[in-house]
């Protein structure tokens, strides 16, 4: 069963484990990887990512990935987006903060944003505005 707009938003801005695919080379088939992401209902989607990563190169090359969320309890539900990419900006303390607050216990988020700002690099924010949705809820198989 197709879920409603809010329904679909909602689940979306829930926090999953994303899988993100973009096109990276036309005789290959899409580059999928799992990523953090965040969402707002009615918003942009984001990621985070190292700017010469593959999927920063590929999303730069497409201007569009798609990221797909599902679960599997109590009732099997995803929900996929695709979309433009609408904008590429520096990363900050404030977004790293933001974004690991979202998927970590509330005690190992000031760890997590340290070793992310001195060991993992810079990042980039990748924005993409939602524009092809297909959402279900299969029901508890």
């Amino acid at each position: 069963m197709t879920l409603s707009i809010r329904e679909r938003e909602s689940f979306l801005a829930e926090p999953h484990i994303g899988a993100l695919s973009v096109v990276e080379r036309p005789d290959r088939a899409p580059l999928t990887i799992p990523i953090w992401y965040q969402y707002t209902p009615g918003g942009e989607l984001w990621v985070r990512t190292g700017p010469d990563s593959r999927k920063a190169l590929a999303i730069r090359a497409a201007g569009r990935f798609s990221l797909m969320v599902q679960r599997t309890e109590p009732t099997v539900r995803y929900v996929s987006v695709e979309g433009p990419v609408t904008r590429t900006e520096p990363d900050s303390r404030e977004r790293s903060w933001e974004m690991a607050a979202r998927y970590l216990p509330e005690d190992k988020v000031a760890a997590f944003v340290e070793y992310d700002q001195t060991q993992l690099g810079a990042h980039v924010v990748i924005s993409m505005r939602p524009e092809h949705w297909v959402s279900a809820d299969l029901g508890s198989f």
